[in-house]
C-alpha cells in the first residue's frame, strides 16, 4: 500500500521483488479489487502493480482531467518506486492509459494489453452527458446501471454477489472524480496516431461487449503495426471479471512472448513470436472455461490482388453506420435490392470510405453538407448518427449545417436542422 500525494496514485504490489513489473490499470468506476483473479497465476512470473484512478476505492480526491495526466501521475508514482521497464495492462479508461504510455513513452514499455478498449470512446457528449447526470443526480444511477454496462445479462443473473459488489465500487467512488475521468475519456482520440504505436500490443474484448466492443478492438489491431486480436467468448465490458480465466491465460502467453527489449538494446524492436498456429490463427489451447482466439494483424486496406473489398466494406460500414442499423438494412434485402446493397458496401464503404486520403471524421462533414444539398433527409439522419460515432460534437455538426446553408440555401438548411436536431438529441440525451 502507498501514502498518495496529489501527483502519484494509489498503489499495491504483488509478486517476487525481483520480477520484472507488469502494471494492471482498472476500468472507470472500478478499482484494483478488478483483477484479484488474475494475481496468483501472474505472480509466478511478474511483480504485479495495481494501481487506482483518483477518488476510486478509498484513495485520495485529487481529480485526473486528461488521461495524459492520469499517466504522468503513474509515471511519477513509478519514478519514486524507481521502476522504469514494464509491461502494461489496461481495462478501458486503464487501456487508454496504455496507449498514453505507448505514444509519449514508448521508452518505458515492454509490452501492451488493451483490454476492453478503443482509440476514442464514443462521443465527448455521451462522457460529458454522464457528468451531468452525477452533478444532478449523484453517482447512484450510474451505479444502478453499471452490471447491465460491464456484464452479460446470464453472468449477472447467476452471480448477485459479484453484481452488487460492482455496484457498490461505483456508488463508493468520489463524484467529482469520477467526472473529471468522464472528461478524460471525453478528450480522448488517437485515432490518427495508432500507427506510432511501436510495441507488441494484444488487444482483448469480449464477444459481448456493447460499450467497446469488437469493432473498436478491430479499429485498434487495423491501425497498431504489431497487434494481435483476442475475442473472449461469453463476455461483456468487465471481461477480467466476468471471464477470468481466459484473460488470464491470454495475458500469460502474451507478456510471456513479447516482452520486447529496451530501446537500447542492440536489437532494436522485436515482432510477436509466433505460437500455435490452426488454420492461419495464433491460438490458445482449450481449458476450463470459454477462450479467446488471437487472430494476426491483417492490413486496414485491401490489397491488390487481395481479398473481395466487401470485407473491408462491411466492416468500416459497421464501424461507421453502427451494427444495428447495418444489420436492419441487410435484413430488408432481397432478390431485388440484394445486389444493391452489395454493391453500396464493396463500392461506397469498400472503394471510397475505406480510402486513406481523408479522416472519418472529414468524410463525414462532406456527406452531411451533400446530403443537405440533395434534400436526402432520411440518410442526413442515419449520417447525423455516424457523424457523432466518426467524432463530431454537436457544435461541430451545427458548423457544418450552418456552412450547408450558406451554399444550399436557407430552406435546405431548416430541413437538415430539423432532422440534425433530433438526432442528437436522441444521441446525447443520457439512458438512466
Amino acid at each position: 500500500m502507498s501514502e498518495t500525494p496529489p501527483n502519484t496514485l494509489q498503489y499495491r504490489f504483488d509478486g517476487p521483488e525481483d520480477a520484472p513489473v507488469l502494471i494492471l490499470g482498472p476500468s472507470l468506476g472500478t478499482t484494483w479489487h478488478m483483477w484479484d483473479r488474475q494475481i496468483p497465476e501472474l505472480t509466478k512470473q511478474w511483480r504485479v502493480f495495481r494501481f487506482d484512478l483518483p477518488g476510486h476505492g478509498g484513495a485520495p480526491a485529487y481529480p485526473g482531467g486528461s488521461v495524459g495526466d492520469l499517466t504522468a501521475r503513474l509515471l511519477a508514482t513509478l519514478e519514486g518506486l524507481g521502476v522504469q521497464r514494464f509491461g502494461y495492462a489496461g481495462c478501458a479508461l486503464g487501456g487508454a492509459i496504455g496507449l498514453e504510455l505507448a505514444l509519449r513513452h514508448p521508452e518505458r514499455l515492454a509490452s501492451l494489453a488493451l483490454i476492453a478498449a478503443s482509440p476514442r470512446f464514443g462521443t465527448a457528449d455521451e462522457f460529458r452527458q454522464r457528468g451531468v447526470i452525477v452533478r444532478t443526480n449523484g453517482l447512484d444511477p450510474i451505479a444502478r446501471s453499471a452490471p447491465d454496462r460491464w456484464f452479460t445479462s446470464g453472468f449477472a443473473a447467476a452471480q448477485p454477489a459479484i453484481t452488487e459488489w460492482a455496484v457498490q465500487m461505483v456508488r463508493t467512488t468520489d463524484p467529482g472524480c469520477y467526472i473529471a475521468a468522464c472528461e478524460a475519456l471525453a478528450a480522448f482520440d488517437v485515432r490518427a496516431d495508432l500507427g506510432s504505436v511501436g510495441v507488441p500490443t494484444l488487444v482483448l474484448v469480449g464477444s459481448d461487449d456493447q460499450v467497446t466492443g469488437p469493432a473498436e478492438a478491430r479499429t485498434l489491431v487495423a491501425g497498431v503495426p504489431d497487434a494481435r486480436l483476442a475475442v473472449v467468448p461469453g463476455a461483456s465490458h468487465l471481461v477480467p471479471v466476468e471471464q477470468p480465466a481466459a484473460v488470464t491465460d491470454l495475458l500469460v502467453r502474451h507478456f510471456s512472448t513479447a516482452w520486447q527489449p529496451g530501446f537500447e538494446a542492440a536489437t532494436g524492436h522485436i515482432a510477436l513470436p509466433a505460437v500455435q498456429v490452426q488454420a492461419g490463427q495464433v491460438v490458445v489451447p482449450q481449458q476450463a472455461g470459454p477462450v479467446g482466439e488471437i487472430a494476426a494483424a491483417v492490413p486496414p486496406h485491401p490489397q491488390e490482388g487481395g481479398p473481395d473489398p466487401y470485407e473491408a466494406g462491411i466492416k468500416v460500414r459497421r464501424e461507421v453506420l453502427g451494427d444495428a442499423h447495418v444489420d436492419q438494412v441487410l435484413a430488408q434485402a432481397d432478390d431485388f435490392s440484394g445486389d444493391f446493397q452489395e454493391y453500396v458496401t464493396r463500392s461506397v464503404w469498400g472503394g471510397v470510405w475505406d480510402r486513406p486520403g481523408l479522416d472519418r471524421r472529414t468524410r463525414s462533414c462532406v456527406t452531411l453538407t451533400a446530403l443537405v444539398a440533395g434534400g436526402h433527409l432520411e440518410d442526413l439522419a442515419v449520417h447525423t448518427r455516424a457523424a457523432l460515432r466518426n467524432g463530431l460534437t454537436p457544435a461541430e455538426i451545427k458548423e457544418v449545417l450552418l456552412q450547408a446553408a450558406v451554399y444550399c440555401g436557407v430552406p435546405a438548411a431548416n430541413s437538415a436542422f430539423r432532422v440534425a436536431r433530433q438526432v442528437v438529441l436522441e444521441e446525447t440525451t443520457p439512458q438512466v
